[in-house]
């Protein structure tokens, strides 16, 4: 479990945690949530956890700094320095493309995005965060007009997501 002083950006009053925009500053703590993710669902081996671990927070600081990242944090009420989970979007811009909505003329611009990083430290999972991470990214995707935006869920997640 990580500790980080948090701005809250979404406040569901009926809901035990705050969202956050993930900063530049919380590379570790996203890094350590994708090494753990990866490990629960059995492909990331302890010996590989930590250079993984490492990997993944060079990248993500790259990311994040460039704005090919964007990640959202959840922190309970009434403890607002605990990071209790995250999930983020990866940008990917690819050629236009047909489209199959008659509102974007046609075509697509080849705005896209995937969701990563999707994870709740063990004491706090069954309580709704990753629901409440879920729908700030869609609405997130709304806002941003997204041609496209993609997921690939493990088995034990699949109905948080349908």
């Amino acid at each position: 479990m990580h500790d980080q002083m948090t701005a809250p950006l979404t406040m569901d009053s009926a809901a035990p945690f705050l969202i956050r925009q993930a900063r530049l500053e919380d590379a570790p703590v996203i890094a350590w949530h994708r090494a753990r993710m990866f490990q629960d669902m059995g492909e990331l081996s302890t010996a590989a956890f930590d250079d993984f671990q490492k990997e993944a927070r060079v990248w993500l600081e790259r990311a994040l700094g460039r704005g090919e990242y964007i990640g959202w944090l959840g922190v309970p009420k009434d403890k607002p320095n605990v990071i209790a989970g995250g999930a983020g979007v990866q940008l990917r811009h690819v050629s236009p493309h047909p489209s199959r909505s008659p509102k974007d003329g046609g075509f697509a611009k080849g705005k896209h995005a995937i969701v990563v990083n999707v994870f709740t430290e063990p004491e706090w999972r069954r309580r709704g965060l990753a629901r409440l991470l879920m729908k700030e990214i869609l609405h997130w995707a709304g806002t941003e007009r997204l041609d496209r935006l993609v997921l690939h869920a493990s088995d034990g997640a699949r109905s948080l997501y349908e």
